[in-house]
């Protein structure tokens, strides 16, 4: 087990090794029935059971055909609690979003009638197929876990999760989402092609079952919250906050960066680190915890400059040299 990082820990309920050990149990179960559908990608799986620990949501981007849905339906059918997948198109309205009102005539008054967002796990597919009003009408209800309708403020129940899709090379008739919306994600995660090994695999199950059908949920919305409680407990010493914290002001002060991480980022990234920590069966955080979950949770939160689009350098290349760049604090893995 890696070393505890020099200094005071923030003060806060410590954390027992049969919770640790029963969080990190639980996780596993998560973790390990989306591999039985998702084959080959343990990291991916793992950052996704990060973010849902963590209170934090997900954007997948990457090509067709590879698993983008199949992943969110996965870690859905996982849990047992409502799931709602709204199907991003450019006539979808934000009222198709958050929901409408509707004169009732036997009452005699307006009633609110929930759109598919009061769900615990959200999958918007294809976001960026919808207009830029459309996407807008996510911002309130990933950021404060609330709709507004009609001057009418309606809570989300906890636990709240949106993972969303788009596909990052068919532009035509997509509107790129903006950067308010992009740091609303937690992570931005991308599965990538399988191995051939793995895919041979992929291509065998699924011809022959539905994995996904056989997959049962291993734990429900009230688990989820009393796992998400643990991981708040988890400790982060004053050098590791200091560490974030140099990491967001090196990405402010490198070159290649027009616009660099918000204090947002410094958050979302804290809050991973101590999922992942709790993960890990440990109640604190190390910079490695850090480490691991910088590009996820801080490349899309950047502007690359004028220049560096022209070079064709990618945020993750540039978010790993800011990494490199950053002392790591003493006394940790």
């Amino acid at each position: 087990m890696p070393d505890r990082i020099s200094g005071p820990l923030e003060p806060t309920t410590v954390l027992q090794d049969d919770e640790m050990q029963e969080v990190a149990r639980r996780a596993g179960s998560i973790a390990s029935g989306i591999a039985s559908v998702i084959l080959g990608k343990e990291e991916v799986i793992r950052a996704c059971v990060v973010a849902l620990l963590a209170g934090g949501h997900v954007i997948v981007e990457d090509f067709p055909g590879v698993g983008k849905t199949l992943l969110a339906k996965s870690l859905a059918r996982s849990i047992d609690c409502r799931f709602a997948r709204i199907q991003f198109t450019p006539d979808l309205l934000p009222s198709d979003v958050t929901g409408v009102s509707v004169f009732n005539q036997k009452r005699g008054e307006f009633e609110f009638r929930p759109g598919p967002i009061f769900a615990n796990i959200v999958l918007a597919d294809e976001i960026n197929r919808a207009s830029p009003k459309t996407q807008s009408s996510l911002l309130e209800c990933m950021e404060e876990r609330q709709a507004t309708v009609d001057n009418v403020t309606h809570l989300i129940a906890p636990p709240f999760m949106v993972i969303a899709t788009q596909n990052p090379i068919e532009y035509e008739g997509t509107y790129p989402l903006p950067e308010a919306q992009l740091d609303r994600f937690m992570m931005r995660l991308s599965l990538g092609y399988p191995s051939p090994e793995a895919e041979e695999d992929i291509i065998h199950e699924q011809t022959s079952r539905d994995p996904l059908a056989e997959l049962r949920p291993v734990l429900d919305g009230e688990d989820v919250l009393v796992m998400t409680q643990a991981v708040t407990r988890v400790r982060v010493a004053p050098a590791l906050r200091r560490y974030v914290v140099d990491i967001l002001t090196a990405t402010r002060d490198q070159r290649d960066i027009y616009l660099g991480a918000s204090p947002r980022a410094g958050i979302a990234l804290t809050r991973a680190a101590k999922a992942l920590a709790l993960l890990r069966g440990r109640d604190f955080v190390v910079p490695k915890d850090v480490k691991d979950l910088v590009v996820r949770c801080l490349a899309h939160r950047i502007m690359l400059s004028p220049d560096a689009k022209v070079h064709g350098v990618s945020a993750e290349a540039v978010m790993a040299k800011v990494l490199e760049n950053v002392p790591v604090p003493q006394g940790g893995g």
